[in-house]
Protein backbone atom coordinates (compact mmCIF):
# COMPACT_ATOMS: atom_id res chain seq x y z
CA UNK A 1 0.00 0.00 0.00
CA UNK A 2 1.39 3.22 -0.86
CA UNK A 3 -0.05 6.21 0.86
CA UNK A 4 0.33 9.98 -0.04
CA UNK A 5 -0.10 12.71 2.56
CA UNK A 6 -0.28 16.60 1.26
CA UNK A 7 -0.70 19.36 3.74
CA UNK A 8 -3.15 21.11 2.34
CA UNK A 9 -1.69 24.58 3.71
CA UNK A 10 1.45 23.93 2.71
CA UNK A 11 3.35 26.40 0.24
CA UNK A 12 4.53 25.57 -3.49
CA UNK A 13 8.22 25.52 -2.83
CA UNK A 14 9.42 24.45 -6.07
CA UNK A 15 8.55 23.72 -9.86
CA UNK A 16 8.15 20.48 -8.52
CA UNK A 17 5.25 21.41 -6.88
CA UNK A 18 3.21 18.83 -4.37
CA UNK A 19 -0.17 18.12 -4.63
CA UNK A 20 -2.43 19.31 -1.49
CA UNK A 21 -4.56 17.10 -1.32
CA UNK A 22 -4.73 13.36 0.93
CA UNK A 23 -4.75 10.42 -1.84
CA UNK A 24 -4.94 6.37 -0.95
CA UNK A 25 -4.07 4.30 -3.67
CA UNK A 26 -2.55 0.51 -4.29
CA UNK A 27 0.82 0.82 -5.65
CA UNK A 28 -0.79 -1.38 -8.44
CA UNK A 29 -3.33 1.09 -9.79
CA UNK A 30 -0.73 4.49 -8.79
CA UNK A 31 2.49 5.51 -10.85
CA UNK A 32 1.79 2.61 -13.00
CA UNK A 33 1.76 3.78 -16.36
CA UNK A 34 0.80 0.18 -17.93
CA UNK A 35 -2.40 0.13 -15.76
CA UNK A 36 -3.56 3.08 -17.54
CA UNK A 37 -4.56 0.85 -20.58
CA UNK A 38 -6.80 -0.67 -17.57
CA UNK A 39 -9.06 2.05 -18.29
CA UNK A 40 -11.53 1.83 -21.23
CA UNK A 41 -12.90 4.79 -21.00
CA UNK A 42 -10.97 7.64 -22.71
CA UNK A 43 -9.47 10.59 -20.50
CA UNK A 44 -10.56 14.14 -21.05
CA UNK A 45 -8.83 17.37 -20.67
CA UNK A 46 -9.90 20.77 -21.32
CA UNK A 47 -7.28 23.54 -21.54
CA UNK A 48 -9.07 26.79 -21.36
CA UNK A 49 -7.42 30.23 -21.87
CA UNK A 50 -8.14 33.67 -20.96
CA UNK A 51 -8.89 36.29 -23.97
CA UNK A 52 -7.13 34.59 -26.66
CA UNK A 53 -8.11 35.43 -29.89
CA UNK A 54 -7.74 33.49 -33.12
CA UNK A 55 -8.62 36.44 -35.34
CA UNK A 56 -5.36 38.84 -34.85
CA UNK A 57 -2.71 35.76 -34.58
CA UNK A 58 -3.39 34.78 -30.92
CA UNK A 59 -2.44 31.41 -31.71
CA UNK A 60 1.34 32.93 -33.53
CA UNK A 61 3.00 32.21 -30.35
CA UNK A 62 1.72 28.89 -29.69
CA UNK A 63 4.06 26.67 -31.69
CA UNK A 64 4.06 23.41 -29.46
CA UNK A 65 0.35 23.88 -28.88
CA UNK A 66 -0.58 23.96 -32.69
CA UNK A 67 2.42 20.97 -33.08
CA UNK A 68 0.96 18.65 -29.87
CA UNK A 69 -3.07 19.27 -30.29
CA UNK A 70 -3.61 20.92 -33.70
CA UNK A 71 -1.66 19.01 -36.04
CA UNK A 72 -1.83 15.80 -34.07
CA UNK A 73 -5.90 16.24 -34.50
CA UNK A 74 -8.63 18.19 -35.67
CA UNK A 75 -8.47 22.51 -35.44
CA UNK A 76 -12.00 23.85 -35.88
CA UNK A 77 -12.11 27.22 -37.79
CA UNK A 78 -15.51 28.65 -36.91
CA UNK A 79 -15.75 28.14 -32.91
CA UNK A 80 -18.17 31.15 -31.61
CA UNK A 81 -18.16 32.15 -28.28
CA UNK A 82 -22.27 32.68 -26.61
CA UNK A 83 -21.16 35.88 -25.50
CA UNK A 84 -17.68 37.60 -25.78
CA UNK A 85 -17.29 38.04 -21.63
CA UNK A 86 -15.20 35.70 -19.79
CA UNK A 87 -18.36 35.46 -16.84
CA UNK A 88 -21.04 34.77 -18.94
CA UNK A 89 -18.55 33.11 -21.69
CA UNK A 90 -17.41 30.32 -19.07
CA UNK A 91 -20.75 29.81 -17.12
CA UNK A 92 -21.84 28.97 -20.96
CA UNK A 93 -18.82 26.50 -21.05
CA UNK A 94 -19.74 24.83 -17.83
CA UNK A 95 -23.88 24.34 -18.39
CA UNK A 96 -23.79 24.28 -22.20
CA UNK A 97 -26.20 26.80 -22.39
CA UNK A 98 -26.78 30.03 -23.75
CA UNK A 99 -26.62 33.31 -21.44
CA UNK A 100 -30.43 33.32 -21.41
CA UNK A 101 -30.68 30.42 -19.95
CA UNK A 102 -27.93 30.27 -17.03
CA UNK A 103 -28.55 33.96 -16.44
CA UNK A 104 -24.98 35.30 -16.36
CA UNK A 105 -24.73 38.72 -18.14
CA UNK A 106 -21.88 39.91 -16.56
CA UNK A 107 -18.56 39.35 -14.74
CA UNK A 108 -20.07 40.85 -11.32
CA UNK A 109 -21.96 39.33 -8.76
CA UNK A 110 -24.95 41.23 -9.63
CA UNK A 111 -24.97 39.93 -13.11
CA UNK A 112 -24.69 36.45 -11.56
CA UNK A 113 -21.37 36.04 -11.85
CA UNK A 114 -20.50 32.77 -8.97
CA UNK A 115 -23.44 34.43 -7.17
CA UNK A 116 -25.24 32.66 -4.35
CA UNK A 117 -27.76 31.98 -7.22
CA UNK A 118 -25.73 30.80 -9.76
CA UNK A 119 -24.72 28.38 -7.59
CA UNK A 120 -27.64 27.00 -6.29
CA UNK A 121 -29.63 26.76 -9.82
CA UNK A 122 -26.93 25.95 -12.30
CA UNK A 123 -23.59 24.43 -10.87
CA UNK A 124 -25.21 21.39 -10.11
CA UNK A 125 -26.23 21.18 -13.93
CA UNK A 126 -23.01 21.77 -14.94
CA UNK A 127 -21.28 18.89 -16.67
CA UNK A 128 -18.64 18.32 -14.25
CA UNK A 129 -21.37 17.80 -11.62
CA UNK A 130 -23.00 15.38 -14.38
CA UNK A 131 -19.61 13.83 -14.50
CA UNK A 132 -18.86 13.19 -11.28
CA UNK A 133 -22.52 12.68 -9.92
CA UNK A 134 -22.28 9.22 -12.02
CA UNK A 135 -18.73 8.33 -10.35
CA UNK A 136 -17.41 7.04 -13.16
CA UNK A 137 -14.67 10.01 -13.74
CA UNK A 138 -12.52 11.52 -10.94
CA UNK A 139 -12.20 15.31 -11.69
CA UNK A 140 -9.56 17.72 -11.50
CA UNK A 141 -9.47 22.10 -11.87
CA UNK A 142 -6.67 24.24 -11.47
CA UNK A 143 -6.93 27.99 -12.51
CA UNK A 144 -9.30 30.89 -13.52
CA UNK A 145 -12.87 29.74 -12.95
CA UNK A 146 -15.27 32.86 -12.53
CA UNK A 147 -14.54 36.26 -12.12
CA UNK A 148 -16.24 36.68 -8.63
CA UNK A 149 -15.08 33.54 -7.31
CA UNK A 150 -13.83 33.63 -4.34
CA UNK A 151 -16.07 36.30 -3.05
CA UNK A 152 -16.94 36.55 0.36
CA UNK A 153 -20.52 37.33 -0.32
CA UNK A 154 -21.27 33.99 -1.98
CA UNK A 155 -19.08 31.66 -0.20
CA UNK A 156 -15.75 32.67 -0.33
CA UNK A 157 -12.65 30.23 -1.17
CA UNK A 158 -14.64 27.67 0.95
CA UNK A 159 -17.16 27.12 -1.69
CA UNK A 160 -15.81 23.98 -3.59
CA UNK A 161 -18.55 23.90 -6.59
CA UNK A 162 -20.10 20.29 -6.92
CA UNK A 163 -18.45 18.16 -9.94
CA UNK A 164 -14.85 18.36 -8.40
CA UNK A 165 -12.61 15.82 -6.44
CA UNK A 166 -10.04 18.31 -6.65
CA UNK A 167 -9.86 22.04 -6.38
CA UNK A 168 -7.21 24.58 -7.51
CA UNK A 169 -9.32 27.56 -8.19
CA UNK A 170 -8.02 30.96 -8.34
CA UNK A 171 -9.37 33.82 -6.24
CA UNK A 172 -11.14 36.41 -8.32
CA UNK A 173 -10.05 36.87 -11.44
CA UNK A 174 -6.83 36.59 -13.55
CA UNK A 175 -3.26 37.64 -11.76
CA UNK A 176 0.21 35.69 -12.67
CA UNK A 177 1.73 37.05 -8.95
CA UNK A 178 -0.04 37.75 -5.32
CA UNK A 179 -2.84 35.74 -5.52
CA UNK A 180 -4.85 33.46 -3.54
CA UNK A 181 -5.91 30.00 -4.49
CA UNK A 182 -8.71 27.56 -3.25
CA UNK A 183 -6.88 24.17 -2.53
CA UNK A 184 -9.93 21.82 -2.05
CA UNK A 185 -11.69 25.18 -0.32
CA UNK A 186 -8.72 26.16 2.02
CA UNK A 187 -6.90 29.38 1.27
CA UNK A 188 -3.45 29.12 -0.03
CA UNK A 189 -1.25 32.18 -0.59
CA UNK A 190 0.80 33.03 -3.32
CA UNK A 191 3.62 35.57 -3.42
CA UNK A 192 5.60 37.09 -6.82
CA UNK A 193 8.52 34.63 -5.90
CA UNK A 194 8.80 33.48 -9.63
CA UNK A 195 9.77 29.79 -8.80
CA UNK A 196 6.98 29.39 -6.41
CA UNK A 197 4.32 31.27 -7.60
CA UNK A 198 4.07 32.27 -11.33
CA UNK A 199 0.39 30.95 -11.70
CA UNK A 200 1.11 29.61 -15.49
CA UNK A 201 3.95 27.66 -14.04
CA UNK A 202 2.16 26.07 -10.89
CA UNK A 203 -1.19 25.22 -12.95
CA UNK A 204 1.42 23.00 -14.75
CA UNK A 205 3.04 21.59 -12.07
CA UNK A 206 0.06 20.60 -9.94
CA UNK A 207 -1.65 19.27 -12.92
CA UNK A 208 1.52 17.47 -13.64
CA UNK A 209 1.62 16.06 -9.69
CA UNK A 210 -2.51 14.96 -10.56
CA UNK A 211 -1.73 12.81 -13.19
CA UNK A 212 1.13 11.02 -11.25
CA UNK A 213 -0.40 10.42 -8.33
CA UNK A 214 -4.03 9.88 -9.51
CA UNK A 215 -5.98 6.52 -9.61
CA UNK A 216 -5.65 4.78 -12.55
CA UNK A 217 -8.71 2.86 -11.99
CA UNK A 218 -10.88 5.46 -13.31
CA UNK A 219 -10.89 7.99 -16.39
CA UNK A 220 -10.21 11.17 -15.35
CA UNK A 221 -11.19 15.10 -16.65
CA UNK A 222 -9.26 17.57 -15.83
CA UNK A 223 -9.40 21.48 -16.19
CA UNK A 224 -6.92 23.66 -16.45
CA UNK A 225 -7.73 28.05 -16.84
CA UNK A 226 -4.93 29.53 -17.26
CA UNK A 227 -4.85 33.74 -16.71
CA UNK A 228 -3.13 34.30 -20.14
CA UNK A 229 -3.51 35.84 -22.01
CA UNK A 230 -5.56 37.91 -19.67
CA UNK A 231 -4.48 41.55 -18.33
CA UNK A 232 -1.93 42.48 -16.37
CA UNK A 233 0.39 40.31 -18.96
CA UNK A 234 3.21 39.47 -16.60
CA UNK A 235 5.27 37.27 -18.71
CA UNK A 236 7.46 34.46 -16.91
CA UNK A 237 11.34 36.15 -16.83
CA UNK A 238 13.08 34.35 -19.28
CA UNK A 239 10.01 35.77 -21.75
CA UNK A 240 10.26 39.25 -21.08
CA UNK A 241 12.49 40.60 -24.35
CA UNK A 242 10.56 37.53 -26.53
CA UNK A 243 9.05 39.37 -29.83
CA UNK A 244 10.68 42.54 -29.60
CA UNK A 245 9.69 43.96 -33.11
CA UNK A 246 5.85 42.51 -32.96
CA UNK A 247 3.09 44.92 -33.35
CA UNK A 248 -0.57 44.21 -33.64
CA UNK A 249 -1.56 43.53 -36.76
CA UNK A 250 -2.38 46.32 -39.26
CA UNK A 251 -5.40 44.64 -40.45
CA UNK A 252 -7.76 46.39 -43.08
CA UNK A 253 -10.30 47.41 -39.76
CA UNK A 254 -7.24 48.52 -37.86
CA UNK A 255 -7.28 51.96 -36.69
CA UNK A 256 -10.63 53.23 -39.14
CA UNK A 257 -13.72 54.82 -38.57
CA UNK A 258 -16.71 52.23 -37.92
CA UNK A 259 -18.69 54.81 -40.03
CA UNK A 260 -22.14 52.10 -40.11
CA UNK A 261 -22.08 50.76 -36.95
CA UNK A 262 -23.41 51.45 -33.42
CA UNK A 263 -23.26 54.24 -31.86
CA UNK A 264 -20.24 53.09 -29.09
CA UNK A 265 -17.97 52.02 -32.20
CA UNK A 266 -18.75 55.82 -33.86
CA UNK A 267 -17.81 57.56 -30.80
CA UNK A 268 -13.76 56.13 -31.00
CA UNK A 269 -11.25 58.36 -32.49
CA UNK A 270 -9.89 57.91 -35.67
CA UNK A 271 -7.13 58.05 -36.27
CA UNK A 272 -5.68 56.95 -32.85
CA UNK A 273 -3.41 58.83 -31.15
CA UNK A 274 0.55 57.60 -31.66
CA UNK A 275 0.30 57.29 -27.62
CA UNK A 276 -2.47 55.17 -28.49
CA UNK A 277 -0.98 52.85 -30.62
CA UNK A 278 2.21 52.39 -28.73
CA UNK A 279 0.00 51.11 -25.63
CA UNK A 280 -1.94 48.70 -27.91
CA UNK A 281 1.23 47.40 -29.59
CA UNK A 282 3.29 46.80 -26.36
CA UNK A 283 -0.06 45.34 -24.91
CA UNK A 284 0.10 42.99 -28.24
CA UNK A 285 3.45 41.97 -26.96
CA UNK A 286 3.01 40.84 -23.77
CA UNK A 287 0.27 38.90 -24.65
CA UNK A 288 2.24 36.55 -26.91
CA UNK A 289 4.95 36.68 -24.23
CA UNK A 290 2.05 35.07 -21.55
CA UNK A 291 0.89 32.75 -23.94
CA UNK A 292 4.74 30.89 -24.17
CA UNK A 293 4.26 29.95 -20.60
CA UNK A 294 0.95 28.66 -21.41
CA UNK A 295 2.68 26.30 -24.39
CA UNK A 296 5.57 25.01 -22.01
CA UNK A 297 1.94 23.67 -19.95
CA UNK A 298 0.81 22.07 -23.02
CA UNK A 299 4.01 20.72 -23.46
CA UNK A 300 4.20 19.24 -20.12
CA UNK A 301 0.50 17.75 -20.06
CA UNK A 302 1.00 16.31 -23.31
CA UNK A 303 4.53 14.71 -22.37
CA UNK A 304 3.37 13.31 -19.49
CA UNK A 305 0.50 11.28 -20.69
CA UNK A 306 2.83 10.02 -23.34
CA UNK A 307 5.23 8.90 -20.84
CA UNK A 308 2.78 6.97 -18.52
CA UNK A 309 1.28 5.40 -21.70
CA UNK A 310 -2.20 7.54 -21.45
CA UNK A 311 -1.66 9.48 -24.45
CA UNK A 312 -3.66 7.91 -26.82
CA UNK A 313 -6.33 7.15 -24.94
CA UNK A 314 -6.68 11.14 -23.99
CA UNK A 315 -8.71 14.11 -25.68
CA UNK A 316 -7.26 16.96 -25.13
CA UNK A 317 -8.81 20.27 -25.73
CA UNK A 318 -7.58 23.87 -26.30
CA UNK A 319 -10.17 26.76 -26.35
CA UNK A 320 -10.40 29.91 -24.85
CA UNK A 321 -13.33 31.94 -23.12
CA UNK A 322 -13.79 34.85 -25.98
CA UNK A 323 -11.14 36.78 -28.15
CA UNK A 324 -10.00 40.18 -27.54
CA UNK A 325 -9.21 43.29 -30.23
CA UNK A 326 -6.32 45.69 -29.88
CA UNK A 327 -6.87 48.81 -32.62
CA UNK A 328 -9.23 47.33 -34.81
CA UNK A 329 -12.04 50.34 -35.18
CA UNK A 330 -10.38 52.22 -33.25
CA UNK A 331 -11.14 50.89 -30.20
CA UNK A 332 -7.94 50.85 -28.03
CA UNK A 333 -8.64 46.81 -26.40
CA UNK A 334 -10.99 44.82 -25.26
CA UNK A 335 -13.48 42.54 -25.51
CA UNK A 336 -17.39 42.56 -25.60
CA UNK A 337 -18.26 43.66 -29.35
CA UNK A 338 -20.00 41.07 -31.84
CA UNK A 339 -17.57 41.16 -34.67
CA UNK A 340 -15.36 38.49 -35.14
CA UNK A 341 -12.16 39.80 -33.53
CA UNK A 342 -14.01 39.31 -29.99
CA UNK A 343 -16.76 36.32 -30.52
CA UNK A 344 -13.94 33.89 -31.98
CA UNK A 345 -11.82 31.68 -30.27
CA UNK A 346 -9.34 28.55 -30.91
CA UNK A 347 -10.72 25.17 -31.05
CA UNK A 348 -7.70 22.23 -31.33
CA UNK A 349 -8.70 19.20 -30.63
CA UNK A 350 -6.88 15.68 -30.24
CA UNK A 351 -7.68 12.20 -29.39
CA UNK A 352 -8.76 8.63 -29.87
CA UNK A 353 -9.98 7.89 -32.88
CA UNK A 354 -9.31 12.07 -34.80
CA UNK A 355 -7.20 11.44 -37.53
CA UNK A 356 -4.35 14.07 -37.60
CA UNK A 357 -3.94 17.51 -39.39
CA UNK A 358 -7.74 17.97 -39.95
CA UNK A 359 -9.10 21.55 -40.28
CA UNK A 360 -13.10 21.65 -40.15
CA UNK A 361 -15.02 24.82 -41.06
CA UNK A 362 -18.33 23.99 -39.50
CA UNK A 363 -20.20 26.01 -36.86
CA UNK A 364 -19.28 24.87 -33.50
CA UNK A 365 -20.08 27.13 -30.05
CA UNK A 366 -18.72 26.67 -26.73
CA UNK A 367 -22.32 25.87 -25.17
CA UNK A 368 -20.96 22.86 -27.57
CA UNK A 369 -18.09 21.93 -24.92
CA UNK A 370 -20.06 20.48 -22.13
CA UNK A 371 -22.61 18.08 -24.36
CA UNK A 372 -19.08 17.10 -26.18
CA UNK A 373 -17.05 16.60 -23.25
CA UNK A 374 -19.91 14.12 -21.75
CA UNK A 375 -20.44 12.71 -25.07
CA UNK A 376 -16.99 11.25 -24.90
CA UNK A 377 -17.39 10.00 -21.62
CA UNK A 378 -20.21 7.93 -22.56
CA UNK A 379 -23.26 9.71 -21.47
CA UNK A 380 -26.83 10.69 -22.73
CA UNK A 381 -26.87 14.26 -23.71
CA UNK A 382 -30.28 14.09 -24.29
CA UNK A 383 -30.65 13.84 -20.53
CA UNK A 384 -29.20 17.27 -20.21
CA UNK A 385 -30.93 20.73 -20.01
CA UNK A 386 -28.12 21.70 -22.09
CA UNK A 387 -28.61 23.68 -25.30
CA UNK A 388 -25.34 22.80 -27.43
CA UNK A 389 -24.48 19.68 -28.83
CA UNK A 390 -21.88 17.26 -29.30
CA UNK A 391 -19.26 17.59 -32.14
CA UNK A 392 -17.76 13.92 -31.13
CA UNK A 393 -19.27 12.40 -34.44
CA UNK A 394 -17.71 15.64 -36.37
CA UNK A 395 -14.29 14.86 -34.98
CA UNK A 396 -14.17 10.95 -35.57
CA UNK A 397 -15.39 10.91 -38.78
CA UNK A 398 -19.10 9.77 -38.65
CA UNK A 399 -21.31 12.68 -38.13
CA UNK A 400 -22.90 14.04 -41.45
CA UNK A 401 -21.90 17.46 -41.77
CA UNK A 402 -25.12 18.62 -44.49
CA UNK A 403 -27.07 17.65 -40.81
CA UNK A 404 -24.65 19.84 -38.47
CA UNK A 405 -26.45 22.81 -37.48
CA UNK A 406 -25.71 26.07 -39.48
CA UNK A 407 -26.21 28.76 -37.17
CA UNK A 408 -25.83 29.63 -32.83
CA UNK A 409 -26.82 32.54 -31.16
CA UNK A 410 -24.24 35.38 -29.42
CA UNK A 411 -25.68 37.57 -26.45
CA UNK A 412 -24.61 40.19 -24.75
CA UNK A 413 -25.80 42.95 -21.65
CA UNK A 414 -23.24 46.13 -22.30
CA UNK A 415 -22.55 47.88 -18.64
CA UNK A 416 -22.87 50.79 -17.76
CA UNK A 417 -22.00 53.70 -14.65
CA UNK A 418 -24.69 55.79 -13.44
CA UNK A 419 -22.66 58.97 -13.25
CA UNK A 420 -20.51 60.91 -15.53
CA UNK A 421 -17.18 60.18 -15.67
CA UNK A 422 -15.24 63.65 -14.51
CA UNK A 423 -12.47 63.00 -17.43
CA UNK A 424 -14.99 62.96 -19.98
CA UNK A 425 -18.13 64.95 -19.13
CA UNK A 426 -19.22 65.19 -23.04
CA UNK A 427 -19.82 61.36 -22.93
CA UNK A 428 -22.82 61.48 -20.30
CA UNK A 429 -23.50 58.58 -17.89
CA UNK A 430 -24.25 55.02 -19.39
CA UNK A 431 -20.52 54.56 -20.18
CA UNK A 432 -17.78 52.50 -19.18
CA UNK A 433 -14.32 50.51 -19.49
CA UNK A 434 -13.16 54.03 -20.78
CA UNK A 435 -9.36 55.13 -21.85
CA UNK A 436 -7.68 58.20 -21.03
CA UNK A 437 -8.87 59.54 -24.85
CA UNK A 438 -12.45 59.49 -23.81
CA UNK A 439 -13.00 56.56 -25.98
CA UNK A 440 -15.30 53.99 -24.18
CA UNK A 441 -15.59 49.89 -24.82
CA UNK A 442 -18.94 49.80 -23.20
CA UNK A 443 -22.32 51.13 -22.19
CA UNK A 444 -25.77 50.29 -21.23
CA UNK A 445 -27.05 50.00 -24.33
CA UNK A 446 -24.09 47.93 -26.08
CA UNK A 447 -26.56 45.00 -25.73
CA UNK A 448 -27.65 42.77 -28.04
CA UNK A 449 -28.15 39.65 -29.81
CA UNK A 450 -26.55 38.13 -33.12
CA UNK A 451 -27.51 34.77 -35.24
CA UNK A 452 -24.07 33.63 -36.55
CA UNK A 453 -24.49 31.60 -39.79
CA UNK A 454 -22.24 29.38 -41.39
CA UNK A 455 -23.19 27.29 -44.14
CA UNK A 456 -22.82 26.36 -47.79
CA UNK A 457 -25.14 28.80 -49.17
CA UNK A 458 -24.03 32.12 -46.63
CA UNK A 459 -21.51 33.10 -44.52
CA UNK A 460 -23.30 35.92 -42.23
CA UNK A 461 -23.67 37.94 -39.31
CA UNK A 462 -27.15 39.34 -38.01
CA UNK A 463 -27.20 41.42 -34.97
CA UNK A 464 -30.00 43.35 -32.99
CA UNK A 465 -29.10 46.05 -30.08
CA UNK A 466 -31.34 46.85 -27.38
CA UNK A 467 -31.45 50.41 -28.05
CA UNK A 468 -33.56 53.35 -29.21
CA UNK A 469 -33.11 52.68 -32.71
CA UNK A 470 -33.01 48.98 -32.66
CA UNK A 471 -29.87 48.98 -34.72
CA UNK A 472 -29.10 46.46 -36.36
CA UNK A 473 -25.94 45.21 -38.02
CA UNK A 474 -25.60 42.51 -40.70
CA UNK A 475 -22.20 41.58 -42.46
CA UNK A 476 -21.71 39.04 -45.74
CA UNK A 477 -18.55 37.55 -44.00
CA UNK A 478 -17.39 35.57 -47.78
CA UNK A 479 -17.58 38.94 -49.08
CA UNK A 480 -16.49 40.99 -46.44
CA UNK A 481 -13.96 39.05 -44.02
CA UNK A 482 -13.12 42.09 -41.96
CA UNK A 483 -16.80 43.52 -41.40
CA UNK A 484 -16.29 46.74 -43.19
CA UNK A 485 -20.04 47.38 -44.19
CA UNK A 486 -23.19 46.81 -42.79
CA UNK A 487 -25.43 45.84 -45.13
CA UNK A 488 -28.60 46.04 -43.02
CA UNK A 489 -29.89 49.19 -45.20
CA UNK A 490 -29.11 47.01 -48.55
CA UNK A 491 -29.74 42.95 -48.03
CA UNK A 492 -32.64 41.94 -49.16
CA UNK A 493 -35.78 42.54 -46.92
CA UNK A 494 -36.77 39.21 -46.56
CA UNK A 495 -33.52 38.04 -45.46
CA UNK A 496 -33.81 40.41 -42.88
CA UNK A 497 -37.08 39.53 -41.85
CA UNK A 498 -36.35 35.76 -41.80
CA UNK A 499 -33.45 36.71 -39.67
CA UNK A 500 -35.21 38.43 -37.26
CA UNK A 501 -37.61 36.19 -36.64
CA UNK A 502 -34.96 33.28 -36.04
CA UNK A 503 -33.18 35.33 -33.68
CA UNK A 504 -36.09 35.48 -31.64
CA UNK A 505 -36.18 32.01 -32.09
CA UNK A 506 -32.49 31.81 -30.53
CA UNK A 507 -33.61 33.88 -27.68
CA UNK A 508 -36.31 32.11 -26.63
CA UNK A 509 -35.13 28.88 -27.02
CA UNK A 510 -33.83 25.66 -24.71
CA UNK A 511 -32.34 22.69 -25.18
CA UNK A 512 -33.35 20.75 -28.14
CA UNK A 513 -35.39 24.12 -29.51
CA UNK A 514 -31.94 26.07 -29.85
CA UNK A 515 -30.89 23.11 -32.18
CA UNK A 516 -33.54 23.60 -34.89
CA UNK A 517 -32.61 24.53 -38.54
CA UNK A 518 -31.58 27.88 -39.56
CA UNK A 519 -32.31 30.29 -41.88
CA UNK A 520 -30.31 28.47 -44.43
CA UNK A 521 -31.36 25.04 -43.83
CA UNK A 522 -33.92 23.39 -46.03
CA UNK A 523 -36.18 22.14 -43.00
CA UNK A 524 -36.23 25.82 -41.69
CA UNK A 525 -40.06 27.33 -41.46
CA UNK A 526 -40.83 31.20 -41.65
CA UNK A 527 -43.19 32.14 -39.48
CA UNK A 528 -44.42 36.01 -40.53
CA UNK A 529 -46.36 36.32 -37.48
CA UNK A 530 -43.50 36.20 -35.05
CA UNK A 531 -41.62 39.15 -36.82
CA UNK A 532 -39.82 42.80 -35.64
CA UNK A 533 -41.08 42.02 -31.94
CA UNK A 534 -38.91 44.17 -30.28
CA UNK A 535 -35.97 42.52 -28.18
CA UNK A 536 -36.92 44.51 -24.92
CA UNK A 537 -39.34 42.32 -23.68
CA UNK A 538 -36.80 39.80 -23.53
CA UNK A 539 -34.13 41.25 -22.02
CA UNK A 540 -36.64 43.00 -19.15
CA UNK A 541 -37.21 39.40 -18.42
CA UNK A 542 -33.66 38.40 -18.50
CA UNK A 543 -32.83 41.22 -15.49
CA UNK A 544 -36.11 40.36 -13.47
CA UNK A 545 -34.80 36.55 -12.89
CA UNK A 546 -31.78 38.21 -11.75
CA UNK A 547 -34.01 39.65 -9.06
Amino acid sequence: MALFVFNSASKMVSPLVTLNFILICVTLHCNNPAAAKMNPRPNIVLILTDDLDVSIGGMIPLVKTKKLIGDAGITFTNTIVASPLCCPSRASILTGKYPHNHHVVNNTLEGNCSSTAWQKTQEPDSFPAFLQKHGTYQTFFAGKYLNEYGSKKAGGVEHVPPGWDHWFALDRNSKYYNYTLSVNGRAQRHGQNYSEDYLTDVLANISIDFLENKSNRRPFFMMVSTPAPHSPWTAAPQYESSFPNVKAPRDPNFNIHGKDKHWLIRQAKTPMTNSSVEFLDNAYRKRWRTLLSVDDLVEKVVKKLEVRGELSNTYIIFTSDNGYHTGQFSLPMDKRQLYEFDIRVPLLVRGPNIKPNQTSQLLIANVDLGPTILDIAGYNVNETKMDGMSFLPIMIGIGNSSTWRSDVLVEYEGEGSNISDPACPLLGPGVSECFPDCVCEDSYNNTYACVRTVSQAANLQYCEFDDNEVFVEVYNLTADPFQLSNIAKSIDQEVLEKMNHRLMMLQSCSGQSCRTPGVYDSKFRFDPRLMFSSLVPHRNKLRQTLK
